[in-house]
């Protein structure tokens, strides 16, 4: 009865302004899979994500002999949640958490698990998944030949141009990492793509000073010198990393967990880290001026590494919901910044956000 009771709460509370075909749905716990319950509803809040998946439901549902996957398997859980008569209420993932911890011994444990683990592990398997249906539908015969396909690669033969795929389409990026020798001033770029961004956090900061932080030039010198190919030789270089482009949901993952070499063990830092509903990113090189919405906040609750909790904030239609597995309920947009964290070292506030999905926002 409990859940019927919090379910229309939430309808009370939304009243008249219950988005239309929106449905808030919690999602059960077997046994320590709030790391993915909060993942799974930050990722259904990210509405472009969703679009993706529910087409790829509908293309796909009419296949019967097609085997399951991790991608079938969010597809259906996304597909019932979405086609629920009732506006809210609980749904248990089951099938999707089984087919995890069948995927990936990782998760296979009662154990506490990271959620940024977790994502990551999620949105890579997706695309492995859909490169391999690709490239099945490619080879298979009466498919129209791929040879447009092929660029001109190295000496060696033909490179093939990679797949972007529609998971790649919402969250990848690019880095360009270039590093200048001291001697010879020749800057050897490389570019690296990217899901997320993993960003290393100091106390009292924000999002912003932490992104300048990732930009900024580290020297390379002792013995992290750089071999230069014009030298020929281990010279002294600065290195940087630039975002030259901007994916169109922008995950940030804050580094709160850190290996203490004196301590022998990680140890999570309550760092205050603000991070605003409106993020202005004008340092790339691409797009000069990119504006970015907080969309979804997964929140780990818990003072260490190895226990504690995962709970969810997520922005919809301008409402801010709070997910605790089961649980969903409305909060107001100013409750969103009880979630930056500790300014002091010892505080009895372990609510801190984790991974943060920035949406880009259409000039």
């Amino acid at each position: 009865m409990v859940m019927g009771a919090a379910g229309s709460k939430l309808e009370k509370a939304l009243g008249e302004q219950f988005p239309e075909g929106e449905r808030y749905f919690g999602l059960e716990n077997f046994g320590n899979t709030c790391y993915c319950n909060s993942v799974l509803q930050a990722l259904y809040f990210c509405v472009p994500f969703r679009e993706k998946l529910l087409e790829y439901y509908a293309t796909n549902k009419g296949t019967g002999d097609a085997e399951e996957n991790l991608l079938t398997c969010l597809a259906d859980l996304f597909s019932q949640i979405s086609s629920q008569k009732k506006k809210t209420g609980v749904i248990a993932p089951k099938r999707f958490v089984q087919r995890v911890k069948k995927q990936n011994e990782l998760f296979r444990s009662y154990m506490h698990q990271d959620a940024h683990e977790f994502l990551n592990f999620l949105l890579n398997e997706l695309v492995d998944i859909l490169e391999k249906e690709s490239n099945a539908s490619k080879s298979s015969p009466g498919a129209s030949s791929s040879s447009e396909k092929l660029t001109n690669g190295p000496a060696n033969g033909v490179k093939k141009e990679p797949l972007v795929t529609w998971v790649h389409k919402n969250f990848q990026g690019i880095l360009t990492n270039e590093t200048r020798c001291l001697r010879c001033e020749t800057v050897t770029a490389r570019e690296e793509t990217f899901l997320d961004l993993s960003l290393d956090i100091e106390q009292n900061s924000s999002i912003t000073s932490c992104l300048k932080n990732f930009s900024s030039t580290e020297t390379l010198n002792a013995e992290d010198k750089f071999f230069c190919d014009k030298c020929c030789s281990l010279q002294e270089a600065q290195k940087r990393m630039k975002i030259k482009k901007l994916p169109h949901i922008l995950v940030i993952h804050l580094k709160r967990f850190k290996y203490m070499e004196q301590l022998g063990r990680y140890k999570k830092l309550s760092y205050r880290v603000v991070f605003p509903m409106e993020l202005k990113l004008s340092n790339t090189v691409d797009d000069p001026d990119s504006e970015f919405s907080l969309s979804a906040v997964v929140v780990h609750v818990g003072s260490g590494p190895n226990h504690g909790h995962y709970v969810s904030l997520v922005k919809s239609h301008n409402h801010w919901l709070f997910f605790d597995d089961e649980n969903v309920e409305m909060i107001d947009e100013s409750a969103v910044q009880t979630f930056f964290g500790s300014s002091q070292e010892f505080s009895s506030n372990t609510d801190h956000g984790y991974i943060l999905f920035y949406e880009r926002v259409s000039s």
